[in-house]
């Protein structure tokens, strides 16, 4: 057995200490043959570990030839383990061959562009900027190492291939050792909506900015405006100064206060970090959230590229060879498609929802043919395709069958259904015109998005104001199924709250609260009813919290949101000046009038009816002559709808007393005396 080394220096120079050595031909001659021995013993090292290393990978080879069931993977991860070689998806190997890459590191970044291209099809423009983006402090260098090594904008619309592109870089540049990592961190700042929520963002902020690699930020108009402004300081310096000291324990940032904290944490820095903040907006977009000072400090601004006709179809046939691919893999099925699969697919292809909508389309043929495979006991093993009047059919057992027709129908609202239960409320003739004609506004919207013009979206806010009782929550009702009817809405529900539901009880409590609400609310109609009690002067700074946060929701939810506002007339006018942008943002301002003596008496008469009951012809005169009288009376606590509604269940309950006393009478027939109404001195009906 060889010896090692420290053996072989004792062997040269002897065990004991000494402080000084004297250079003589004898000693010369000494290390002369020390060395000699020192590289001996290094070669029979050498020889050793190269000899341990063969018998090992004979082993591994000895393994494989004896069970292909083995997983060799996980094998040779376990060996790489015990030999020093790192995971996490990088060996120590891999992490030597990127410092042995003899070009400069800006050189490197030519070996991106096919990659990108290969997986991102039609954005060729748009890629190249994002190269360069990512290019330029390597040819410019940065500030510091501890700060931002470039910031960004990248944006256009969604599934535009934003965030892949981002990932495919990182992970090459780590492969060609410009970064420390291929991992990208993502904050959405959509979790951060309130105040209350500073601790956590921090918290997450720190932790996403150690790797060093690339931050992503996402979701801004979402985020609270102070961590915006604090994102917009860390991109200008590379550095967050925090307001208090913190200190990590156990994954968690703890105020450290005054104390004498080892390690504590005062700052954040961008360690070196991309900063990329990713949205469906531009600049001016950008700059209204966190102003132009932090626009300027972007070194680069990438935007998407618009998709053309030839790059749709190459995605179209792309998405159909994984549907096919997932298909066989999955369902046992073959799928054979005619020569126009691809423009079938591009067809799918939305510039309003970007990749979305054909990634949809493809989930949904694949859900199609699942459920035809759940249905029959032996299903056929080649499916074959074809394409007419822009559907896509199987021959299934036979029969040629739209494959869209085999999916479990979704709710859409029944649009005759609900203009009939809006026919059928009693008065309210032009609020029902404005909310119908919503509908030709959405069609001739969608007709001129298909055809690539410019669409006008129509803020579809509105606030309701009259008196109680005069069909606003009713309506608002109607307006919710109506717009998810016709396509508007995603959801169709509506979601009724009053202050209590918004307003929180203790500081930092009303944004989420709020938020929270507003969450529960999107794809349909947000209602709030005395929506006036959210502002009670500028002293309530819990009310104001609320309005401010409802306009942001709003905002950030445009196209699949409606709130609607409800209460008295002046009360809401007052309500209106609270903030700024509530004005601008309820164009639709629609007064509700006080019923009349006649729309009261019908409402009366289908309330009996909708119970079983009918009235007389001289109970129906009666209420006419009595409703008549209290609505001339304008009084806004008169009740309207709910009036008639009291109307008719004291009658009720009169009529059941009466039938006792004459068991021989009609059970189903409301007569004037069954009704309250006392007769004053001059003959007229008096007021309950």
């Amino acid at each position: 057995m060889p010896k090692d080394i420290d053996e072989l220096l004792r062997d040269v120079f002897g065990s004991g200490k000494t402080s000084s050595y004297s250079i003589t031909p004898k000693t010369a001659e000494q290390y002369k043959e020390g060395g000699k021995k020192i590289g001996e013993g290094i070669d029979a090292l050498e020889k050793q570990q190269n000899a341990l290393n063969k018998k090992l990978q004979e082993q591994l080879e000895e393994l494989k030839k004896m069970s292909g069931d083995l997983d060799m993977d996980k094998i040779q991860k376990e060996v790489d383990k015990d030999f020093g070689v790192g995971s996490s998806g990088k060996t120590q190997k891999a992490a030597a061959e990127k410092v042995q890459d003899p070009r400069p590191e800006a050189q490197r970044f030519g070996d991106l562009m096919p990659v990108l291209t290969d997986q991102l099809i039609g954005q060729d423009h748009f890629l190249k900027k994002l190269i360069i983006a990512f290019k330029r402090p390597f040819v410019t260098g940065w500030d510091s190492p501890n700060g931002v090594r470039n910031a960004m904008l990248v944006y256009g619309r969604s599934n535009s291939g934003r965030h892949t592109a981002i990932r495919l870089i990182a992970e090459k540049m780590a492969q060609l050792g410009l970064l420390p990592t291929g991992e990208v961190q993502v904050l959405d700042l959509a979790l951060y909506p309130g105040q209350s929520e500073e601790r956590l963002f921090l918290q997450d902020l720190y932790q996403a900015l150690l790797p060093g690699g690339v931050l992503l930020l996402d979701h801004y108009e979402s985020c609270h405006p102070a961590f915006l402004q604090q994102l917009g300081e860390l991109i200008c310096t590379g550095k967050l100064n925090l307001a208090s000291r913190y200190v990590m324990q156990k994954g968690h940032l703890v105020d450290a206060g005054t104390a004498l904290a080892t390690q504590a944490i005062g700052s954040i820095h961008a360690n070196g970090s991309y900063i990329i903040i990713v949205s469906e907006k531009g600049r001016e977009g950008l700059a209204g959230a966190f102003g132009a000072k932090v626009v300027d400090a972007l070194g680069d601004h990438c935007q998407t590229d618009p998709l053309k006709q030839e790059d749709l179809e190459k995605i179209g046939g792309i998405r159909f060879a994984k549907l096919a691919e997932k298909c066989e893999k999955q369902l046992g099925f073959t799928l054979k498609a005619p020569e126009n699969i691809n423009k079938h697919f591009a067809m799918q292809y939305s510039p309003r929802a970007g990749m979305g909508d054909m990634l949809r389309y493809e989930d949904d043929c694949f859900q199609a043919l699942a459920q035809y495979k759940l249905e029959k006991e032996s299903p056929a093993q080649e499916v074959v395709l074809s394409v007419a009047d822009d559907h896509l059919y199987a021959v299934l057992d036979g029969a040629k069958t739209d494959l869209q027709s085999l999916l479990p129908a979704g709710y859409r609202g029944e649009l005759d259904a609900v203009k009939a239960e809006m026919d059928k409320i009693v008065g309210l003739k032009e609020i029902k015109q404005y909310i119908l004609s919503l509908e030709d506004n959405y069609k001739v919207q969608e007709m001129r998005r298909e055809k690539g013009m410019k669409t006008g979206s129509v803020s579809m806010h509105m606030i309701f104001t009259g008196n109680p009782g005069t069909g606003k929550t009713t309506i608002a009702r109607l307006v919710s199924k109506y717009l998810k009817a016709i396509g508007v809405l995603s959801g169709g529900q509506l979601v009724e709250v009053t202050r209590a539901d918004l307003v929180g009880k203790y500081v930092g409590h009303t944004a989420p609260l709020t938020m929270q609400v507003i969450k529960s609310a999107i794809g349909g109609v947000l209602f709030i009813d005395e929506a006036y009690s959210l502002y009670r002067g500028h002293d309530d700074s819990f009310g104001l919290e609320a309005i401010d946060t409802l306009v942001k929701g709003m905002e950030d939810n445009r196209d699949d949101l409606i709130v609607i506002l409800a209460g008295y007339t002046r009360e809401m006018e007052v309500f209106l000046t609270a903030n700024s942008g509530l004005r601008s943002r309820f164009p639709n301002i629609i007064e509700f009038p006080d019923y009349t003596g006649e729309e009261l008496t019908q409402i009366a008469e289908i309330n009996a009816s909708s119970k079983g009951y009918r009235l007389t012809d001289e109970a129906k005169n009666a209420l006419l002559d009595y409703f008549s009288i209290i609505q001339a009376m304008e009084d806004q606590n008169s009740g309207n709808g709910r009036l008639a509604r009291n109307v008719i269940e004291s009658a009720i309950l009169a009529q059941a007393k009466r039938i006792v006393r004459e068991p021989d009478a009609p059970l189903d027939l409301l007569e004037k005396r069954d009704f309250d109404l006392f007769e004053t001195p001059e003959g007229e009906p008096d007021a309950i």
